[in-house]
């Protein structure tokens, strides 16, 4: 059996300010709780081996990505980054060539963080930009200025790390067309390496999501562009990008030549992975009769977490890992080879799924190039409803 390298994930959940738009389980805590915060994570990574066996067949001991996300990990200090970064390689071997990143709010890479990440063996950033213009960053508590996302990334080249990605959002209130092209032309500018670019979200876990549902004007949210013009932004930074040599490769991401995100195709391709910290999530294989993988997660507040709350565990059956196959491979511009689905289906599962996948090139949302699927133009900025198709609730598959 082919051994595939691990992916490490460590959420770190503290920022200098929470944005109104973010839905992630970060927040603003006292310094006081980051000590304890970084002793818990730091236990949980020594006691890795113990962990996997009560959810899985076994550990993986080569890493060849590491991510440190968040929340803004340069929010620690940098004793607290050593500690995390040197438990990683106690248990561990992360190869010599590991894309490992840190995601970063610009302002927050003082001297002393930077050198703290060179001496870690950090080799790519990921930027939280979200808009180069100043009055759009405000507006959703970004504390930063377009100033300083050009000082810090003059300073990450100066100082060897040239794998860089900008984060930005299409749909931030008071964004037009004209800010958004501002935007797409300060980043493409930039020569960044990578970008990711994410429609915002509407939902009741922010606090703009809320207030945009509930129709109300806090946090700006009646000067949220409407979903024709979000779609338009989305579709013009595809086009943009893509002009300028950083090409489309997932619904949300784009790369230069040789700088895809090594980490986040892991999720995609369903490769294995560890995650440590709050609302953290891995996947590994199993060898169970029927199962697939597991999927387990940490708890998904600071407070429960630190308290030592269980992991919970989801099996994945091999029906559960052919919906996988679809719903995450689709996400790539390359899609899903048909082939690859016929070797791990049934044959009536085979001919449920072909009729869905007909009936979605009929309305546009797929295309099929000899055996290979993928989302249309179109099929991404609807892409889950396309989703949504392949998680029907009783797929029939004659399995024993």
């Amino acid at each position: 059996m082919m051994v595939v390298s691990l992916g490490i994930y460590i959420s770190v959940p503290f920022c200098r300010t929470k944005c109104s738009y973010c839905n992630f389980a970060s927040d603003v805590f006292s310094r006081a709780v980051f000590e304890r915060y970084v002793d818990r994570v730091c236990a949980d990574i020594a006691d890795a081996e113990e962990a996997v066996k009560q959810m899985a067949d076994r550990i993986e001991r080569n890493v060849d990505s590491i991510y440190l996300g968040g929340g803004t990990p340069t929010v620690l200090d940098s004793d607290q980054l050593k500690r995390i970064f040197e438990a990683v390689r106690a248990q561990f071997f992360v190869t010599p060539d590991a894309e490992i990143t840190v995601e970063c709010a610009p302002g927050t890479l003082k001297p002393d963080a930077l050198e703290t990440l060179l001496n870690c063996g950090v080799n790519r950033v990921s930027l939280g930009v979200q808009s180069f213009i100043d009055a759009e960053a405000a507006a959703v508590g970004r504390l930063h200025k377009r100033a300083t996302i050009l000082d810090d990334i003059s300073r990450l080249r100066s100082s060897g790390i040239t794998n860089i990605n900008i984060d930005l959002i299409a749909g931030l209130p008071h964004q037009i067309m004209e800010s958004w092209s501002e935007s797409l032309a300060e980043c493409i500018a930039t020569g960044a390496a990578h970008v990711s670019v994410y429609m915002l979200e509407v939902d009741d876990d922010s606090r703009l999501g809320r207030e945009l549902i509930a129709g109300g004007t806090r946090y700006h949210a009646h000067f949220v562009p409407d979903e024709d013009a979000i779609a338009d932004f989305y579709g013009i930074a595809c086009e943009r990008l893509d002009t300028a040599g950083v090409s489309q490769y997932e619904i949300s991401n784009f790369a230069r030549v040789g700088f895809k995100s090594l980490h986040n195709l892991k999720y995609w391709t369903r490769q294995p992975y560890l995650g440590f910290g709050v609302d953290a999530h891995s996947m590994l294989p199993s060898s169970s009769p029927g199962l697939e993988a597991v999927r387990f997660a940490t708890a998904d507040s600071l407070e429960k977490y630190v308290a030592g709350s269980l992991l919970q565990k989801t099996e994945i059956s091999a029906a559960a890992a052919l919906e996988e196959m679809f719903f995450l491979g689709l996400r790539l511009n390359h899609g899903v080879d048909l082939n690859e689905v016929a070797r791990t289906c049934t044959p009536v599962e085979l001919e449920f799924y072909r009729s869905i996948i007909a009936e979605l090139v009929s309305d546009g949302l797929l295309e099929q190039h000899e055996t290979r699927i993928c989302l249309t133009v179109r099929g991404r900025l609807l892409s889950n409803e396309v989703f949504q198709r392949f998680l029907a609730p009783a797929v029939p598959s004659n399995r024993i």
